[in-house]
This record gives C-alpha cells, structure tokens and sequence, in this order.
C-alpha cells in the first residue's frame, strides 16, 4: 500500500526565501519540496505539496486529502490564528495531522500565540526552521508506516 501525505502551506509562504529572511530564513519553498520529496522517498512515503494564499482552497485540499492521502502536514501561516473553517476541515480527516511552523510562533506578537489548528493537530512543530518540515515527515513514517 501507498502512503501518502499532503503538505499545505497557507499565505505568503510563496514568499519564503524573500519576505523576512530574517524571521523565515533564506530557503525558498521550492527547496522545501525538494527536501521533502527526497526525504518521504527514503521514508517510504509519498508527498503531494500545495501552497495557496486562499483558505478556500487550503481546505479544498484538506477535503481532497479524505480520500487521496493517510497523513497531514500543514503550515497554515497566519490562517493558524483565525481560520475555524480550516479547523473544521481537519476536524473531518481521519489520519494525522502536525502542524509545522517555521518561527517560533511563541516569541513573537501575542495574536500569534493561538492556533485553532492546534485543537486538532497530533504534534506541533514550531521554530526550528524549514527543518521542521523534515521532522514532521519522519513522525508521519513513525505513525504511517512502522505504526
């Protein structure tokens, strides 16, 4: 059987590599696919990466991942503090989800410091760079395929 994951990234992350490399680090998100996708192949899984700047179509794949994959990764960027319609989408898929953030959402401003996401996420992974995509696909192997 084929193990799937689908990693969402929510607005602006389009940018990353460009939009406050101080904060987000110089790696764009082409670079966090390559990594990815070179990482699932050794882990046994499969990735599919989606970037969009409109919920709407974050939780049109959230919908998509019911049937098309057994695991989520999700950075849903500022959509994190205040998309319940994307909390609700989760709410509905059945497999893991870990939410991965890129800064440490806790040092920064006090809006930052709630995630609706994280009512329902498995994990989450905050402030340790692009290199939490990478540890969040390793707990998706973990839970997916040595269970």
């Amino acid at each position: 059987m084929s193990v799937t994951v689908h990693i969402l990234n929510g607005p602006n992350l389009n940018l990353l590599g460009q939009r406050e490399p101080e904060i987000y680090g110089a790696d764009t998100l082409d670079d966090v696919a390559q990594r990815c996708t070179t990482l699932a192949q050794t882990l046994g899984l499969n990735v599919a990466l989606f970037q969009s700047n409109h919920e709407g179509v974050i939780i049109d794949q959230i919908h998509t991942a019911r049937q098309a994959a057994q695991g989520i990764i999700i950075n849903p960027a500022a959509f994190t503090h205040t998309s319940v319609a994307i909390l609700d989408a989760l709410n509905a898929f059945d497999g893991p989800v870990i939410e991965v953030h890129i800064s440490n959402v806790h040092k920064r401003e006090a809006f930052r410091h709630h995630s609706y996401v994280s009512l329902r996420a498995d994990g989450v992974i905050a402030g340790l760079g692009v290199e939490g995509y990478a540890l969040a696909l390793r707990r998706m192997a973990t839970l997916l395929v040595r269970g």
